[in-house]
Parts: structure tokens; C-alpha cells; sequence
């Protein structure tokens, strides 16, 4: 049998309409009238940002949080394409779902922050090009990666649609294209660690690092991991499915060793800088800095043995918490760490939040409107017989 039947999608099935998709609907309608009053009246109207903090909850949570969510696909391809772990086939296609729809939502989220929007165009026009420029390196990867998750992804549309022959010469070439979904992600992902050092002192020491591109990579890719965790128990609780223990007991214990990975490289980073003291002030930093350290400890503690990770409530709690981890990291140091100077400060304004759940509403609706009707998941009937 080749990896290719290991997945054996179908369709979910079922009515669209329900209340969860209602509330995503009505959450989407809510941040598309509140972006139209920001593209017709200015950043001010709606936002608080200010000369200080020129980047608020907009870039942070749907871009540099939204992006390392969407890590899933690309952690897991990985273990299947590169590692050859052929067993974890039948998650490539729903983690890579809700990859593109998070990087596909990321890249549009990032005009939302543009002072002149209309200008977006300016990115990846050749003339514009700033080689040397960490955004400009981030903005070509992500842009490119979304084209590349959706040809990756296609072949659920032309098995949908019938067009089998399409699907077959795509085959063909598919191996290229999986391996820009490898390295285009590992690019911008350590580059968004990159802009932080840019910032200098600007940020706070516990989270400033020459290292923090390495960091911001193997957190993205444990956040990958845990996303997958979450979405695999969230979806079998939905559509009533039978959860699937026989994968996400092994890659759960993947996950944790790529998690001690990143915990030694963390602390190892900050006891050689001797900036550990600084995690003992009496400071919003400080406290923040322990929060999020025991979202990343937490993990070892609810899936540390063979019998915590055969526990789905265990699976879904360490994917939660992992994912909370991720971002806090990426919260402290893109705002509470940032540290401007005297007399600036920011809060996200209520509809800078509404913003950002009507992004998020629009994922969830996705997931749902394109899982129900198109190959994405494994077939109820083998998935169960795998498990035995």
C-alpha cells in the first residue's frame, strides 16, 4: 500500500448551516463593516495605535500568531515527506486545510495595517524590491508559501470535481512544490524572529536574542504540532467521529521532544546572556515571561508518560496549552516586551479585537464549509479500522 492510501478522504457530509457557521457569519459581517470604516477613514478611526506602537494586535495576533498556527501543514509534511514517516499521511491534508487558510487570512491581514493600503501592491513589485530588508523577506516568503499551500492542497478540488487526469500530471510535479512548502516556511518563520533583533533595545532583554530566530522556528513548528492535537480532537468531538489515537499518541510524543528542544535552547539562551535575573522583578514583563514558561512546562506534565498521551482530554489540554505558549512568546515580545519609551503605551481598541475574531471566525467557517464538502478528512470506516 503507498502512503497515498493511507488517507483515503471524503467528504464529511451534512448541513452548512448550523449555529456555529451562523456565529462565524455574524462575526465576519461585524469585522467587514468595521475594516470598511478603517480603509475609508484611516488606521485612527478604529485602532489605537499610535507613534509608539506603529504595530498593535492586527500584525501580532492575524499575522506573526495567525502564521505560527498555521504551522501545522508544514510540521507535518515533514514528518511524512522528509522523515518518511508515511503513517501520519492521513493528517497531511487537514492540517494543510488549516495551514492555507491561516497564511491565506495572514497575507491579507497585513494590509489591514498598511497607513497606505492602497499601496499594497508595492510588495512584490520587483522595482519596490528591498533585498536586504527582513519585512521584504517575510512578505515574498508568505506570499509565495500561500501559492504554494494552495496547489498543494488542489488535489482535494479535482478530486471533487472529477478532473482525474489533472490530478495525475499534478502528481508529477508535486514533489517541487512540497519542497518549497518545506523551506518557504522555515525562511519567514526565523525571519519574524530577525525583525525583534532588528529592534535592538527597544526590546525587553528576556525576550531579545540573537538566537530568536531559531527560537521563533522551533516554537512554530511545536505550535504546528499542538495545532494539529486541537484540531484532530475538536474535529472528532464536532462531526461525532472517532478520534484518531493511533497517530496522535506517536506524534504527541514527537512533539514533546521538539518541545525540550526549544526549552533548553530558551533558557540555555537566557543563562548566557545573563538575562535570567531580569525574570525576577517585580514587572508586568516578569510575570508575563513565568506565564507563558509554565504554557511550554505544562505539556511534559499532562502527556510525560505512555499512558497520559493515550488520553484524548490529556491530547487536547497539552495542544491547548502549547499553543497558548506560542502566543504569549509572540505576544511579550511583540508588545508587552517592546518597550518604546516613556509617555507611549497601547491596548488593543474593541474593534482592532473584533477585527481579529472575525478573522479567525473566517478559518473556522472555511474549515467547516470545505471539509463537509470536499476529500479533506480520512473516511470514518478506515480510519476506525486503523486504529485496530
Amino acid at each position: 500500500m503507498s502512503v497515498h492510501d493511507h488517507a483515503m478522504p471524503a467528504p464529511v457530509g451534512g448541513r452548512l448551516a448550523n449555529p456555529v457557521t451562523v456565529s462565524c457569519a455574524v462575526l465576519i459581517g461585524v469585522a467587514i463593516a468595521v475594516l470598511g470604516v478603517r480603509f475609508v477613514s484611516g488606521l485612527g478611526s478604529v485602532t489605537n495605535l499610535n507613534d509608539g506602537y506603529p504595530w498593535g494586535i492586527w500584525v501580532v495576533a492575524d499575522v506573526v500568531i495567525g502564521s505560527a498556527f498555521a504551522c501545522g501543514g508544514f510540521s507535518v509534511a515533514m514528518l511524512v515527506y522528509i522523515f518518511n514517516r508515511g503513517r501520519y499521511h492521513a493528517l497531511v491534508r487537514p492540517a494543510l486545510l488549516a495551514s492555507l487558510l491561516g497564511y491565506t487570512l495572514a497575507g491579507v491581514g497585513v494590509l489591514f495595517d498598511l497607513g497606505r493600503w492602497w499601496n499594497f501592491w508595492h510588495i512584490l513589485w520587483p522595482g519596490y524590491a528591498s533585498p536586504n530588508s527582513v519585512m521584504f523577506e517575510v512578505a515574498a516568503c508568505i506570499s509565495l508559501y500561500i501559492v504554494v499551500m494552495w496547489i498543494e492542497f488542489s488535489p482535494a478540488f479535482l478530486e471533487k470535481w472529477g478532473l482525474h487526469d489533472a490530478r495525475r500530471k499534478l502528481d508529477r510535479m508535486m514533489f517541487f512544490f512540497i519542497a518549497l512548502g518545506t523551506v518557504l516556511p522555515m525562511m519567514h518563520q526565523s525571519s519574524l524572529g530577525s525583525l525583534l533583533v532588528v529592534m535592538g533595545t527597544q526590546i525587553h532583554p528576556l525576550w531579545q536574542s540573537i538566537v530568536l530566530p531559531l527560537i521563533f522556528l522551533i516554537s512554530a513548528i511545536v505550535m504546528g504540532y499542538a495545532v494539529v492535537l486541537f484540531e484532530s480532537c475538536v474535529a472528532a468531538a464536532g462531526y461525532r467521529r472517532s478520534i484518531e489515537m493511533h497517530l496522535l499518541t506517536p506524534l504527541s510524543k514527537i512533539m514533546l521532544g521538539l518541545l525540550g528542544v526549544f526549552l533548553v535552547v530558551r533558557f540555555g539562551d537566557i543563562l548566557i546572556r545573563g538575562a535570567l535575573g531580569r525574570a525576577f522583578e517585580p514587572s508586568l514583563q516578569a510575570l508575563m515571561f513565568w506565564v507563558e514558561t509554565v504554557c511550554f512546562v505544562l505539556p511534559f506534565a499532562l502527556l510525560g508518560s505512555e499512558g497520559k498521551r493515550r488520553n484524548p482530554a490529556n491530547l487536547f489540554l497539552a495542544g491547548v496549552a502549547l499553543m497558548l505558549g506560542g502566543v504569549l512568546l509572540r505576544i511579550n515580545a511583540f508588545l508587552i516586551g517592546y518597550m518604546t519609551g516613556e509617555g507611549w503605551n497601547y491596548f488593543p481598541s474593541v474593534p482592532e479585537m473584533l477585527v481579529t475574531i472575525g478573522m479567525f471566525a473566517i478559518e473556522v467557517l472555511g474549515y467547516i464549509i470545505i471539509t463537509r464538502r470536499f476529500p479533506v478528512l480520512p473516511r470514518e470506516d478506515h480510519a476506525a479500522a486503523a486504529a485496530h
